[in-house]
């Protein structure tokens, strides 16, 4: 019977984030993830195969997670400035509360070497797109405005505090809801 692994994927993707957050896209290594968590490195193997299938993991989980939250945003039952705003506050406070992973998402995929990373991560990441271009697609609202409302702002609004390394200051979430009111009519 095979040994119980002694860290999880979760456990080592959290240790991946946080690498990132600390020192770029550059920091995360297969070695340098097993040394923060304490495990060999040849148990890294076991789990991705390469630092391109460990940074595709990363940027997928990463990615789901945040996804989910918008997506729950937009497919409420409330008319589409207010699923806007919610999903425009959401990335405020999901940025806020999860500041490495937003880091990962701040670095962006390619810097995670999206190019290399294997088929079925590709595939995923193709999955989750085309699940939020649904969910956008059934706002009855100009594309374009819902997505400086939802995408542009909120991303802009956050980008400066995380690249500085700073806390998202509360009066965050009032600005993106006021520009995606703003931006989507009521009704």
């Amino acid at each position: 019977m095979p040994r119980p692994a002694r860290y999880t994927v979760d456990e080592l993707l959290d240790a991946a984030a946080t690498l990132l957050a600390d020192g770029g896209p550059a920091a995360v290594s297969m070695s340098a993830v097993a040394r923060a968590v304490g495990a060999p490195s040849g148990s890294m193997y076991h789990r991705f195969s390469t630092r391109a299938a460990l940074c595709g993991e990363l940027w997928i989980r990463t990615e789901q997670r945040f996804h989910s939250g918008v997506t729950a945003a937009l497919s409420a039952p409330d008319d589409p400035q207010t699923r806007c705003v919610a999903a425009a506050r959401f990335t405020v406070r999901w940025c806020r509360e999860h500041p490495n992973e937003a880091q990962v998402l701040l670095a962006g995929a390619d810097a995670l070497g999206a190019a290399d990373w294997p088929a079925h991560l590709t595939a995923a990441r193709r999955r989750l797109h085309r699940r939020l271009r649904q969910s956008l697609a059934e706002l009855p609202a100009d594309a374009d405005r819902v997505n400086a409302a939802i995408i542009d702002i909120p991303y802009s609004v956050v980008r400066r505090h995380l690249l500085a390394k700073r806390a998202i200051p509360g009066s965050a979430d009032g600005i993106v809801a006021d520009c995606a009111r703003a931006l989507i009519p009521k009704g």
